[in-house]
């Protein structure tokens, strides 16, 4: 297997974007080891053996359903609460809206 450290290393400069980013065909292994320049990545790159791969997306689906339980006063019981009553809604507050 050839090392295409260097090719991976240019790659990521022209695509503006971090190592694990880069996708290097493994069927092109050899045309990709002879680039050793910008213009033959750039050249890689328009014939499709060097691809920039998609960002991963986080979802937040769960955190979504999670919220709208909370809304709903769910998981919100004495065994959920790790602060001090007053830590979580001071009396000094409710003093103050009682003014």
């Amino acid at each position: 297997m050839v090392s295409l450290k260097l090719q991976k290393c240019l790659a990521t400069s022209v695509l503006k974007c971090g190592k694990r980013k880069v996708w290097l065909g493994p069927n092109e292994v050899n045309k990709i080891s002879m680039a050793n320049s910008w213009p033959n990545i750039r050249k890689l790159i328009k014939d499709g053996f060097v691809i920039r791969k998609q960002t991963k997306i986080h979802s937040r689906a769960r955190a979504k359903r999670a919220l709208e339980a909370k809304r709903k006063v769910r998981h919100l019981g004495y065994g959920k609460r790790r602060d001090t009553r007053e830590a979580r809604l001071p009396s000094k507050v409710l003093w103050l809206r009682q003014m």
